[in-house]
């Protein structure tokens, strides 16, 4: 009989066909997760989106259970030290979807400076006049960019910007890296104040919940964009929000949000956003190479190896 696993997330309830070798089991299908463990006590890994809220009661609804293999580089939603006081290992995919998320949040930011959505929308409902085609935007060049984070991500973030002909790049992080050539400043209050374009690409953990502040947002100023591809949470999203409206900041692209699906009512009056729903790391490549990582800790679990990839702490 093959080796038994749960899919959790309905994102990834499509995925069932790749795992050859082993008997899905798809959460939608029961009311519950004690139905489901009822059904198929016998479960010893699930597979989950790292991101998504993984309640305790489900871990201890599966009797069998050993292997958490969350999908993606973050496992925020994961509480990794419960599950191994169970004895439950967890896995994630870290380093596979950072150049896919980069150059999301390159083209973010360009649509958000240059005014891309807000022509094209102009174009279609016929904005678009003799007199008028829009507000100018920066140009690229001239911009002094900030990066939050410079992990995997950031580091990806940093190596684009050149390209574009920026040649003015800082960063913050709580943890100095001596092989970095590129500036770091020594607070992220005066990253904020000193940058024109501030990227967001902190570690998807608590420890970044709430970074980007009110008073962050205040030193960025009245010519300063933010960008965030990591976690909704990092930003406080009401005062961005108010911040947005009262024009104290130039312009914001995001990619995540504090609630997921974001409701749609929360932005319909917010200016100059540009938003796209969470799908930064969802480029062919990243998605692909994410599958494999899952697979081969499915395997290595199950053959009693080490996996390739437990989460740290």
């Amino acid at each position: 009989m093959a080796d038994k696993i749960a899919v959790l997330s309905p994102l990834l309830a499509g995925l069932g066909r790749i795992f050859t070798g082993f008997e899905v089991v798809n959460r939608a299908d029961f009311a519950s997760d004690r139905a489901m463990s009822a059904a198929h006590p016998d479960i010893r890994a699930i597979v989950v989106i790292g991101g998504d809220k993984l309640e305790h009661s489900t871990i201890e609804a599966l009797p069998s259970l050993g292997l958490i293999a969350c999908y993606g580089v973050g496992f925020d939603g994961v509480d990794a030290k419960h599950a191994r006081a169970r004895g439950v290992e967890v896995t994630n995919c870290p380093n596979v979807n950072n150049e896919d998320v980069a150059d999301h949040a390159i083209g973010i930011y360009i649509a958000l400076v240059r005014g891309i959505v807000a022509g094209h929308e102009r174009v279609l409902n016929g904005g678009w006049t003799p007199g008028f085609r829009g507000v100018f935007g920066p140009s690229l060049r001239q911009m002094k960019c900030g990066i939050a984070g410079l992990g995997a991500i950031g580091q990806s973030i940093a190596r684009r910007l050149p390209g574009f002909g920026i040649e003015q790049i800082a960063w913050w992080g709580p943890n100095p890296k001596p092989e970095i050539t590129i500036p770091r400043l020594s607070s992220l209050t005066e990253l904020a104040s000193w940058c024109d374009v501030l990227f967001v690409a902190a570690r998807a953990d608590e420890t970044s919940r709430n970074m980007i502040t009110p008073d962050i947002l205040t030193a960025l100023g009245p010519q300063g964009y933010l960008v965030n591809i990591t976690r909704g949470f990092t930003v406080d999203e009401d005062a961005l929000i108010a911040a947005l409206k009262a024009k104290t900041i130039a312009g914001a692209a995001l990619d995540v949000f504090m609630e997921e699906p974001t409701p749609p009512a929360r932005w319909a009056d917010v200016p100059n956003v540009v938003l796209t729903p969470h799908i930064g790391g969802a480029g062919r490549g990243a998605a692909e190479a994410q599958t494999r990582l899952v697979l081969q800790n499915l395997t290595a679990f199950f053959t009693g190896m080490p996996v390739k990839n437990p989460v740290p702490g």
